[in-house]
């Protein structure tokens, strides 16, 4: 939980407490960009385990939103093939500390990402919001 005295944390803690589940979404989906991010700069700096460390987080939330799609729904499939993709080509970079496969998982996290948005949009238009 967030220190008392942080303001910034207390922000962080209540826009994820009061998030819907399209924006819980969408901000796992910036996590992956962001710590996929963090990991190449960190490779480019000859940081390993902070590359080690950031990757593998970019991994655990790719692991969860598979972990959790709904298989019910055809596009679940689409979805879990676009997160193959994305965990080889993390795992790919990370282990080998190869960045070109780490950009590549950038590239599809940002494509899912900014699909997710286009969807949250027809959504809210749909309702009048």
């Amino acid at each position: 939980m967030a220190m008392i005295g942080n303001p910034y944390a207390k922000y962080q803690d209540s826009k994820i407490l009061t998030a819907s589940p399209a924006e819980l979404t969408l901000m796992l989906y910036e996590g992956i960009i962001k710590f996929t991010n963090i990991g190449i700069t960190a490779i480019e700096n000859r940081e390993f385990q902070k590359a080690n460390t950031n990757i593998m987080k970019a991994e655990r939330i790719v692991d969860h939103l598979s972990a959790t799609l709904n298989d019910k729904y055809p596009v679940a499939n689409d979805f879990r093939n676009v997160y193959d993709c994305i965990m080889q080509a993390l795992i790919q970079g990370n282990m080998k500390k190869d960045v070109a496969e780490l950009e590549r998982a950038l590239e599809y996290s940002r494509m899912i990402r900014d699909t997710w948005k286009d969807v949250m949009k027809t959504v809210e238009k749909g309702r009048g919001t």
